[in-house]
């Protein structure tokens, strides 16, 4: 069964990071939980769902608002991605998935270094 919302996993994730694609990671976590587990790329904008709710397309940074763009849009399990990349493909945004499994599987099954919570 095709999942609601386009994701990626952790291990394409990892390999677009490694290979140094052309993306953008729209990390829509709460200030405090980026503080405590994060990605360091520059490919990586922190754009909180409460602020998007707010703003909308305006609270993302200029690299994001293409809707050509390709996204990869994560959090800490997937679930706030995956509604969050459905939105955006409401709005015009035609190359944005959901990281499957969020931060959370990327340090369980690539980088345990960066932490859990």
């Amino acid at each position: 069964m095709e999942p609601a919302v386009p994701e990626i996993d952790v291990q394409t994730l990892a390999r677009k990071l490694q290979a140094g694609e052309n993306f953008t990671i729209v990390d829509v976590r709460e200030p405090w939980e980026i503080e405590l587990v994060h990605l360091t790329d520059e490919r990586v904008m922190a754009v909180p769902v409460s602020r998007i709710v707010v703003e909308g397309p305006d609270a993302f940074p200029e690299a994001a608002r293409d809707p050509q763009a390709e996204i990869v849009v994560l959090c800490h399990h997937g679930v706030r991605s995956a509604r969050m990349t459905d939105w955006m493909q409401q709005n015009g945004w035609k190359k944005v998935a959901s990281l499957h499994g969020g931060i959370a599987a990327y340090a369980e099954q690539i980088d345990p270094s960066i932490g859990t919570y």
